[in-house]
């Protein structure tokens, strides 16, 4: 059994007995069953036996398993089965009868030709809550076509507003449609589950990359549907106020925002340009953001003759929010971070302790779980078979089939266990 799921020694956590049936791959309903598992659920992840997510197939690796998947499905439990075969989708059905949430992101319509569509799984759990992340949605005239994390930035508009004004388009640094998308993902099962508690039903979500993405255009729409605007991509600056942006210094960049008039005199009294506080053009945010093309070249004059340290003491000690640009490396060994333990080591039977990133949610009295990195394809076949009724024979008998898999080297006949138990056919 995957160690992610021996929690007894741990304070109950939040989604504590909420049992989540996983159908994803790469990064959207992943990330999301994550979010489902650092808050206690029990999430299962179904894969197919012949290599299972494709995430295990990028690297870098560590002892032959591949880093990210150790990070992306941390807490679960992986059960490998063929959903195609007859006797798998037989398995399936048993699967989610057991379970209070089916998360998928096959391309709409792939669970539902296997026979698994909302309105067949409600038939064989009630109460099951049945969440579908995609591309577009399930509907609409895009439904259908191939949709990956970049295709959303570009639809969304997220890249039309992304990096310098004279560049190439950019996208967003991380995947953020998927992983935006799986944060809502979770965000819908929380809500569905409360629902349920009042209704004793579930019932079927749809969540896709596009819609996802964008949901974030709340200052574009403002302005959009009150002007006609179209936003333009600005680099690092505020497209309403300013100085809000990166700022050169002599051996870096800092980022500052001195919006309000306290940190705007602030940043002024830190860097010996009290003139600009009588400057027209400086009196508002709205006046300064209108001649930026004067202002930030002003404050430059100063930061670029001082190092990135210097420059974020004077505007610390001035008051004037500010932070300087890290790289990952700086990140990960963030001093503050640390001190905090948001970083955590995960137990994994291959490759050791592997580092984790935390969940920003810090619960006082249900904190959030810390287990086992991804688990090994399969690693709890047996196990997850075992607790919907399955004898070991037949068990056995799956694996044999090619129906489930377990990883090399375990499985109940080799290891001599009783198989004159009870059973549920498959």
């Amino acid at each position: 059994m995957n160690a992610a799921v021996d929690r007894t020694s741990e304070p109950a956590a939040p989604l504590s007995g909420i049992r989540v049936l996983e159908i994803g791959a790469f990064m959207a309903a992943p990330f999301g069953t994550m979010q489902l598992a650092d808050l206690g659920a029990d999430v299962i992840k179904v894969e197919n036996p012949d290599g299972g997510d494709p995430v295990r197939l990028i690297g870098p690796y560590v002892a032959g398993q591949s880093s990210p998947f150790a990070r992306l499905n941390r807490n679960k439990r992986s059960i490998a089965l063929d959903i195609k075969a007859e006797r798998g989708k037989r398995v399936l059905r048993q699967l989610l009868a057991t379970v209070d949430v089916l998360v998928e992101n096959l391309r709409p319509g792939a669970l539902s030709r296997l026979g698994y569509d909302y309105e067949t799984v409600r038939e064989i759990n009630p109460r099951i809550i049945y969440v579908s992340a995609s591309g577009w949605g399930q509907d609409g005239p895009l439904a259908t076509l191939p949709g990956l994390d970049i295709m959303a930035q570009a639809r969304s508009g997220l890249m039309s507003i992304t990096g310098s004004p004279q560049g190439d388009p950019v996208k967003v640094g991380v995947p953020i449609c998927d992983l935006v998308s799986g944060l809502y993902v979770a965000m819908a099962v929380l809500g569905a589950l409360r629902a349920r508690d009042s209704a004793g039903t579930g019932q079927y979500v749809d969540v896709s990359l596009f819609e996802s993405g964008v949901s974030f255009a709340i200052w574009e729409a403002g302005r959009y549907f009150a002007t006609g605007e179209v936003a333009k991509p600005l680099g690092s600056a505020h497209q309403s106020t300013a100085p809000y942006q990166a700022i050169r210094t002599a051996d870096g960049w800092v980022t500052l925002g001195a919006v309000t008039p306290t940190t705007w005199a602030g940043l002024c009294q830190a860097f010996d340009l009290t003139e600009l506080l009588d400057d027209p053009r400086y009196q508002d945010a709205h006046e300064r953001h209108g001649h930026r093309g004067t202002l930030i070249p002003a404050i430059e004059a100063v930061t670029s003759q001082r190092k990135t340290d210097d420059v974020i003491a004077a505007l610390e000690s001035a008051g004037v929010p500010c932070a300087p640009i890290a790289n990952t490396a700086q990140v990960f060994n963030d001093r503050h971070l640390n001190q905090r333990g948001f970083f955590w080591d995960a137990p994994h039977p291959v490759m050791g302790e592997v580092r984790q990133i935390g969940s920003p949610m810090r619960f006082s009295a249900t904190p959030a779980v810390r287990g086992a990195a991804g688990p090994l394809l399969g690693a709890d076949t047996e196990a997850v078979l075992a607790e919907c009724g399955f004898a070991p024979a037949t068990i056995d008998e799956l694996i044999g089939a090619g129906v489930v898999a377990v990883p090399p080297g375990s499985g109940s006949a080799e290891a001599g266990t009783d198989t004159t138990a009870g059973d549920t056919p498959a």
